[in-house]
């Protein structure tokens, strides 16, 4: 039998026993109130290795998971039972003029985009960037669809929105379209889109990637190299993986092999900027937008380049690294310029972001040289006013 402590002996039996249930009551209290981890999903499959890449779970997620915000997916109708994304996507809006269901026999396309930022890895293991936030399927494949999505989605509460499709072009953004872009820009949300998979063949650009005012993602491969399909232009301001990137289909099982595209590019990268939103929640999108473009890592040719813009987007760096407020910001450059009714000039630097704010701190040094020959002439003087003094007074 087990003694009291040496601090209750004398006291009675009742007095000690709820000393102890006190004890024991404020153990109790302690863990029900402390934090629990926001994430609680199961381990994410080996083949994600973007998620590598990102140190997602050992550096991005201790900060944000994404939640509170929500990603419009503008894409094919979503099962939205399937177990990987069960809890993680809101019911299906069609933006068709013809009603359709959840396309599993296409490919499951929207089911594909949607698990790579909100997948939660109950069925296959297929775990998305952005875990704690929310999708909102919008069903749009045409241009006129693709301008009700944006608009709807941005009337909806959705803080991103990601089209990862695109339609072959010769011509600048329909204007249906780009009004509807502006719409979803001038509330703050961020419009994120795949730069398209025709590879650097002829003239054709893809659309809405050359709309301004989005953020149009280009592919890199497995090597963290510039992916041969990926479709160039002005427009490209970043780069995420294209190739072997898997993710559940529309019956819901995992595919990883075979398959390029900068849709997942888009859609990895829609979930990144969820990220930030999440973390920054008073941020506007123009900041969110130059943030992710200055902690890009330049990939490539060295800067900017019509296939991977600025380079790979890093969610980690987007997160925590100080970003100046004179950071390049293209995108919204040239939407700015749509807004004033001019062309704008699409066409960025090809110095990095983080390349230009050096240039441009080290073009601000003109000023070092007058100020040291200013210094030694004050010291000269001095001296020679101390040394006059100190004679005087000698003699």
């Amino acid at each position: 039998m087990l003694s009291r402590p040496v601090a209750d002996r004398g006291r009675s039996p009742v007095r000690a026993r709820a000393r102890w249930l006190g004890v024991l009551g404020a153990v109790v209290a302690l863990l029900l109130l402390s934090p629990t981890p926001a994430l609680a999903v199961p381990e994410p499959r080996k083949e994600l290795y973007w998620f590598d890449w990102w140190e997602l779970q050992k550096k991005v997620w201790p900060i944000t998971t994404g939640k509170g915000i929500t990603v419009a997916v503008v894409d094919r109708e979503v099962d939205i039972d399937l177990p990987d994304l069960k809890g993680a996507v809101l019911p299906n809006v069609n933006m068709n003029d013809v009603r359709m269901k959840p396309d599993p026999e296409n490919g499951g396309h929207g089911a594909a985009m949607s698990a790579l930022i909100v997948g939660q890895g109950r069925g296959t293991g297929m775990v998305g960037v952005a875990p704690d936030a929310k999708v909102l399927p919008l069903s749009a494949q045409s241009a006129g669809a693709w301008a009700k999505a944006l608009r709807y989605a941005t009337d909806h509460g959705a803080k991103v929105v990601n089209i990862s499709q695109g339609d072959v072009t010769f011509q600048p953004c329909d204007p249906l379209l780009q009004a509807a872009v502006s719409y979803a820009v001038q509330r703050d949300v961020v419009v994120v889109v795949s730069a398209g998979n025709e590879g650097r063949h002829g003239d054709w650009r893809s659309s809405p990637a050359n709309c301004a005012g989005v953020l149009a993602v280009g592919g890199l491969d497995g090597q963290v190299e510039p992916w041969s399909g990926s479709t160039p232009g002005e427009y490209v301001m970043g780069a995420a993986p294209a190739v072997e990137v898997g993710s559940i289909d529309g019956f819901g099982h995992f595919v990883g092999r075979g398959h390029a595209g900068t849709s997942p590019a888009a859609a990895l990268t829609s979930g990144v900027v969820a990220l930030v939103r999440a973390r920054f929640p008073n941020m506007p999108a123009r900041e969110v937008v130059r943030r992710i473009l200055a902690t890009a890592k330049d990939v490539g040719k060295p800067g900017w380049d019509d296939v991977t813009g600025y380079g790979l987007v890093r969610p980690y760096r987007a997160l925590v690294d100080n970003v100046p407020a004179t950071a390049p910001n293209p995108v919204y450059d040239r939407w700015q310029a749509t807004q004033a009714g001019s062309r704008p000039s699409v066409r960025p630097s090809t110095a990095s972001p983080a390349a230009k704010s050096a240039k441009k701190t080290s073009g601000n040094t003109w000023w070092v040289w007058p100020s040291l020959f200013g210094a030694v002439v004050a010291i000269v003087a001095g001296s020679l006013f101390i040394y006059r003094k100190r004679l005087r007074l000698s003699r």
